[in-house]
């Protein structure tokens, strides 16, 4: 009964349709925390590339080096996984067909970006940490030119 006397108000008076560009009309949405993550990560990647090893006979100075090393690696992995969660948040929830119309590259660049944030969390590659943080640039080109602003890119490092 509620619901045909529901209906029936509906039917006189409807309710506006309201959009949003999210699962809730939040607002909050911005690349950035993907760059900081990702710059964390290439940060270790540098970090670990940069680290001597001590002589192995020495074992109070190979204890610290394994130390750091492993400090190293599990905030590059820890890091370059949130990036990835960063990033993947953003592609499915803030952008729209709409967007993938005007960007048609769209797709293949955050699935780029996705696999990079893989890569940077297995390897110890400079080369493909740059590629991410490359990727993250083009991201936010796209993000913030979808909104109608030039927000200029900037890295901490």
């Amino acid at each position: 009964m509620l619901k045909t006397v529901a209906n029936a108000l509906n039917r006189v008076s409807p309710a506006e349709t309201a959009e949003a560009h999210c699962d809730g009309p939040c607002g909050v949405y911005d690349p950035a925390s993907a760059r900081i993550a990702a710059e964390a990560a290439v940060s270790m990647t540098k970090k670990i590339v940069a680290l001597e090893t001590p002589d192995a006979s020495n074992s109070a100075a190979m204890a610290a080096y394994l130390n750091t090393l492993s400090r190293y690696v599990a905030i590059k992995e820890e890091q370059a996984h949130l990036a990835k969660e960063e990033l993947l948040v953003l592609w499915t929830d803030y952008f729209k067909p709409p967007h993938l119309e005007q960007y048609p590259q769209l797709h293949t660049t955050f699935w780029k970006a996705a696999k990079l944030c893989s890569a940077v969390k297995v390897e110890v590659s400079v080369e493909h940490a740059g590629e991410l943080m490359d990727a993250i640039k083009e991201i936010h080109t796209i993000f913030w030119a979808t909104k109608g602003r030039d927000v200029a890119w900037y890295t901490a490092s």
